[in-house]
């Protein structure tokens, strides 16, 4: 948005408000310096078929009274799917930022949405030169895939100096060394017998090192009755804003998570991360960063070798995460304006 505001143009900013606890809302248009949002349609939570149906029921009506000459959406939530097939079905030409990332595992919602927007898109910003060759094998022209490097490591770059681990710390009650875990994922945290496994598993890494564990809405139920926070050595706090909670990341001698995008955070931080899941759409966190996927079974193990210096991580680390992915983007972007312009 601001390389695009450099070079002079008009934006109009939607939320959705699919993500809508004021932590995760909130405090990042403040921290990220983003301005008001123009349009917020405040479709809150609900299932998957719910939220993806609100979002488009909400967002045609402001996309026929904007009428942009494009319509640029982020990664792989329900929002992103839901304002693609409203735009491209009024005509209205659909980029993609962070397209071609794919864990070729269908159990996860994000999988289907990356796939099908994707297949929507007329521009696809890729993040890492493993995304086209994904791309490529679902049949979708290359001409419409530019490499631009990653637009989140930019907020990190932007972000990076004003960090202050020891007070986020101190601010939640922690001294000296401690890890940092999120855990959020509908496959870990709404089927109680897998959350229990999570829980034993967290306590065991808090044996070794205390864990901090800022808890997404959703989680708080289940990890609550289920005593995660009875662990002496855990700390469980609210969601954090971007800052307080890559401040928290900056200091830690570990992060566990089943997160995306703090897989890519963690590589740009030199932080080891343990990546509780079978599979990742970001690859390249683990050949060219600090991230390595990890079994639940195998969690305590290796954090234990990661946390006593036992495990080195990778010391390269990603093309073009430069910090100027989205000047490129904004170019890309203004060049399919030109082009259809052109074209009409």
């Amino acid at each position: 948005m601001r390389a695009l505001a450099q070079r002079g143009a008009a934006q109009v900013l939607i939320h959705t408000g699919q993500h809508y606890d004021a932590a995760m809302s909130d405090v990042i248009f403040t921290d990220l310096g983003l301005p008001q949002p123009d349009y917020n349609l405040g479709v809150g939570s609900g299932s998957h078929a719910q939220q993806t149906a609100a979002v488009m029921t909400a967002i045609e009506p402001v996309l026929l009274d904007v009428n942009p000459a494009a319509l640029v959406v982020y990664g792989d939530v329900n929002s992103t799917l839901a304002a693609a097939l409203v735009a491209v079905k009024l005509g209205i030409a659909v980029v993609h930022v962070e397209a071609g990332l794919r864990s070729f595992d269908n159990s996860m919602p994000e999988e289907i949405n990356r796939r099908l927007v994707d297949q929507l898109s007329h521009l696809l910003l890729i993040t890492s030169t493993d995304a086209a060759v994904h791309i490529g094998h679902e049949g979708i022209s290359e001409s419409t895939v530019r490499f631009v490097g990653n637009p989140m490591i930019d907020s990190l770059f932007q972000m990076r100096e004003g960090f202050d681990a020891r007070a986020i710390a101190a601010r939640v009650g922690i001294e000296g060394e401690y890890a940092v875990a999120t855990i959020h994922r509908p496959s870990n945290v709404d089927d109680r017998a897998r959350a229990e496994q999570i829980v034993q598993s967290l306590h065991g890494v808090a044996n070794l090192v205390p864990l901090v564990i800022p808890v997404h809405p959703r989680s708080r139920p289940m990890f609550e009755s289920l005593g995660l926070a009875e662990h002496p050595s855990v700390v469980m706090t609210t969601p954090l804003g971007y800052r307080d909670f890559l401040s928290l990341v900056s200091g830690a001698v570990l992060v566990v998570t089943d997160s995306g995008g703090i897989q890519e955070e963690t590589t740009m931080l030199d932080i080891p991360c343990l990546t509780v899941r079978t599979s990742t759409e970001r690859p390249i966190t683990i050949s060219h960063g600090t991230n390595q996927l990890v079994r639940l079974e195998q969690l305590v193990e290796i954090a234990e070798r990661v946390v006593t210096g036992k495990l080195a991580v990778s010391e390269r680390r990603p093309p073009l995460w430069d910090g100027r992915a989205g000047e490129r983007c904004a170019d890309e972007i203004l060049a399919l304006v030109s082009e259809r312009s052109s074209a009409r």
